[in-house]
Formats: C-alpha cells, sequence, structure tokens
C-alpha cells in the first residue's frame, strides 16, 4: 500500500507552510472536558469548518476526462492511523465525511474504532486490503480510477488528510500523499501553541490564501470546537435538583 501511495504522490507538486497557532482557549476548554476528544478529531473537524467557508479547501485537481478543477460539496477527511498488527507496525487509514457536521465525540469515535477494532471490522482496510490483492497492473489501474475522477477521488482518497507524530513526542512532519491537503500538527508546548504544517497542491491555490486558512484553523479551534469542548463539559455534569415544597 504504501509503495502504491508514494507512486501515486510522486507527481504532485506541493508547498508547505508551518505556523505555531496560539490555542490557549482550547487547551483550557479540552482541560476542563470530562471527556476530551483526541488531537486528531479536534484537527479533522477544525479544518472542515474552516473548508465550510473555504470552497479552495474542498477543490480537487483531476485529469480526466480533461484536466479540471472539482469542487466538492462538503469536505472528506483521511486520517492516518498507526497500529501494530500481529508484532508489526503499520499504517491504517480512516475516511470520515462531512466531519463539520459530526459531533467531536462521534469524530473521536470512528478514529478510535480504526485504531483498536479487528481490521476486518474495519470498512476502510478492507476496501484497502482488497485493492492491495490486485496484481500490480491492475492496481495501478485503479489508482489512476480512484485518483483522476473527480467524484470518486474524495470517496477512495478524500479532501484533506490529517497526520501527526505527536504521540510518539512530536516534530515537524512533512508527509506525502496525492494531496490535495495534508495537515500535521505538533505537541502542545508550554507557552500554549501548537506547531501546524500544512501541504498543499500548489496547482489549486498559492501561498496567501493558506495563510489566511491557517488564521482560521486559529479562531476556529479556539472558538466553535473549544464551544463544543465546553458544551459536552456542561452535558455530562448532571443539573441539580430543585426541591420544592408542597
Amino acid at each position: 500500500m504504501v509503495f502504491d501511495l508514494m507512486h501515486a504522490s510522486m507527481g504532485v507538486p506541493f508547498v508547505s507552510l508551518s505556523r505555531p497557532l496560539q490555542i490557549r482557549p482550547l487547551l483550557e476548554a479540552r482541560a476542563s472536558a470530562k471527556v476530551p476528544a483526541g488531537w486528531a478529531a479536534i484537527f479533522v473537524k477544525a479544518f472542515a469548518l474552516v473548508a465550510r467557508d473555504e470552497p479552495i479547501l474542498r477543490t480537487l485537481y483531476a485529469k480526466w476526462p480533461w484536466p479540471t478543477f472539482y469542487e466538492l460539496p462538503k469536505s472528506v477527511a483521511m486520517v492516518a492511523i498507526a497500529r501494530v498488527v500481529d508484532g508489526e507496525e503499520c499504517v491504517v487509514a480512516q475516511r470520515i465525511a462531512g466531519p463539520d457536521a459530526l459531533p467531536l465525540a462521534e469524530i473521536d469515535a470512528l478514529i478510535r474504532h480504526a485504531k483498536e477494532a479487528p481490521l476486518r471490522d474495519v470498512p476502510m482496510v478492507r476496501k484497502m486490503m482488497l485493492a492491495m490483492r490486485l496484481p500490480l497492473p491492475l492496481r495501478r489501474l485503479a489508482w489512476l480510477i480512484g485518483l483522476n475522477f473527480g467524484r470518486q477521488r474524495a470517496s477512495f482518497f478524500g479532501s484533506y488528510s490529517v497526520t501527526s507524530v505527536a504521540a510518539y513526542g512530536g516534530g515537524e512532519l512533512h508527509a506525502i500523499t496525492p494531496g490535495p491537503f495534508i495537515l500535521s500538527y505538533g505537541v502542545a508546548e508550554p507557552d500554549q501553541t501548537i506547531n501546524v504544517v500544512l501541504r498543499w497542491d500548489h496547482r489549486i491555490t498559492d501561498a496567501a490564501p493558506i495563510a489566511r486558512v491557517l488564521t482560521r484553523l486559529e479562531q476556529a479551534l479556539n472558538t466553535e470546537i473549544a464551544a463544543e469542548l465546553r458544551g459536552s463539559r456542561q452535558a455530562a455534569e448532571p443539573k441539580p435538583i430543585r426541591a420544592v415544597a408542597t
């Protein structure tokens, strides 16, 4: 799978922008949540919230039947998940459609399911393993079809990817996929910042809109996402019972 993925990614002209985001309100809200969502779920939803108002983040470049840009009606996330299977480390993907409309708890549950459930119970893994059993010429044909028809591309590869090594100590990760957008994040620092790297297909947009996207991402983390985390805490707390005199 990794060999095929790297082969499909070779021709994508990626550019990257890295920036520390100030996330004090988010950290405070997450610390007070009874069951805080994982960082992957937080970034999956935050990026989709930004993409809801930024059509460029829902745009794909497809080559068939002729080179064109294809704008999706909603975002589709692909999350890279590290796990161990039969003593071997591997990476699997979890597809999450329309994450901007899903509760954080549901996004987090989907990611945890892909990380912990038996592989046969993860639909995306089953689809992936079925494709990997094909002979090389048929696999390459399947990848070409999946990558170059706009409507199918989001189904197979999503409109953006989220990956990180923060669980293993952080670091600035410049991942490679067929694109068009790849978001990676580090660990929360003592100064209440978190470093984010956004890589994108330069055929779709240039750096100026992406700089604006990172500013909007910081806002989404500290407003919509923080508010949802605070709301989940309040929902988990039992309401006081008021005594009524008779």
